[in-house]
């Protein structure tokens, strides 16, 4: 009996995704959005009910066309595309395994293409502009103490925002006095990063002002909860603004918790840290995403070249190209 389009979904996120691949929240997540964006889209473009999409309906044009329509309605730019796109692909070939005669839909959309997009040099902070921030927050309120522990925290051990708002208390290591922070990265993979004495010191007195809840959230918002991803933004926002009155190259630049990331890294390779053990800081599965920081300091190409001598050029006469030679070169 072929399965209809509900219970593919269902068993696409239940079976496959929960049961057989123990995806991560995170995992889950996206791919719950993606479905909650396609599902509201595709009854409109067909003009049928959501009751009456059967797997058929997700065929090649309607997934480009969703995907555009992200892109021009919704704003998002080709990363979002191509991780929804990744998303729908995981979903076909489910499908495929569980109906044979969906292989050919499957096929076509896996022949999507994704979409290549700009990769603009990293951004990141001067030690000046990063204690400037760390420094910003009021120390006199709980959100302020709060504030400075999570800038703290994510300056030393580079964490994403998701890593960082996923901490507990008993991620502190206490064997070792409390110096290195346990992170559960992407993947389910977890690393133990240590912590410099200054970030241990507010971090133990932060632990003070915590109910003694070994799984409680090591930096919860006013009730007690994690923080949310948009609440560390919201917090980081106010404080690169208080921060710029003292640093006014601050106010020049975009500034968001994946900034302090890159900031830790940068940091930490023009201090002459190895790249392999900067990805093992960072949690990088593959160093070769750890080379990017290398390609972003300016500095240190500037320190290159002074080392490196020219080859000498001699000059040459000017000859006029044919004109199809310099049609090409126009285009």
């Amino acid at each position: 009996m072929t399965p209809t389009f509900d219970a593919l979904v269902q068993d696409f996120f239940c079976r496959r995704l929960i049961d057989q691949q123990e995806a991560s929240r995170c995992t889950l997540e996206a791919y719950r959005d993606t479905f909650r964006l396609l599902l509201t889209y595709l009854p409109q473009r067909l003009r049928k009910p959501l009751s009456g999409l059967a797997l058929a309906d997700l065929d090649a044009p309607n997934v480009i066309a969703f995907l555009d329509h992200l892109q021009a309605e919704r704003g998002n730019g080709a990363r979002t595309r191509n991780a929804r796109l990744a998303a729908l692909r995981s979903f076909v070939s489910y499908a495929a395994s569980r109906d044979p005669t969906a292989l050919p839909l499957a096929n076509r959309v896996l022949a999507i293409p994704v979409k290549r997009h700009d990769k603009p040099l990293l951004g990141y902070l001067t030690r000046e502009e990063m204690e400037a921030v760390l420094a910003a927050p009021d120390a006199s309120t709980w959100a302020g103490q709060r504030d400075r522990v999570l800038f703290a925290v994510m300056y030393n051990t580079g964490a994403r925002v998701s890593e960082a708002i996923g901490l507990r208390r008993n991620d502190l290591n206490s064997d070792q006095g409390g110096r290195s922070l346990r992170i559960r990265g992407k993947g389910r993979k977890e690393r133990l990063v240590p912590l410099w004495k200054q970030t241990a010191t507010v971090l133990n007195e932060w632990l003070k002002r915590l109910p003694p809840l070994a799984d409680g959230p090591l930096l919860p918002n006013a009730r007690g909860k994690p923080l949310s991803r948009s609440g560390v933004e919201a917090r980081l926002e106010v404080a690169v603004k208080k921060a710029s009155e003292a640093c006014p190259s601050l106010g020049k630049k975009n500034v968001s918790p994946h900034t302090i990331r890159h900031t830790t890294a940068m940091h930490l390779l023009q201090a002459g840290v190895d790249l392999t053990m900067i990805a093992l800081w960072l949690g990088h599965e593959n160093p070769q995403t750890t080379h990017q920081y290398v390609e972003a300091d300016l500095k240190m190409k500037e320190e290159v070249l002074t080392k490196a001598e020219g080859v000498p050029v001699e000059g040459s006469r000017f000859k006029a190209k044919p004109s199809l030679l310099e049609f090409l070169d126009n285009l």
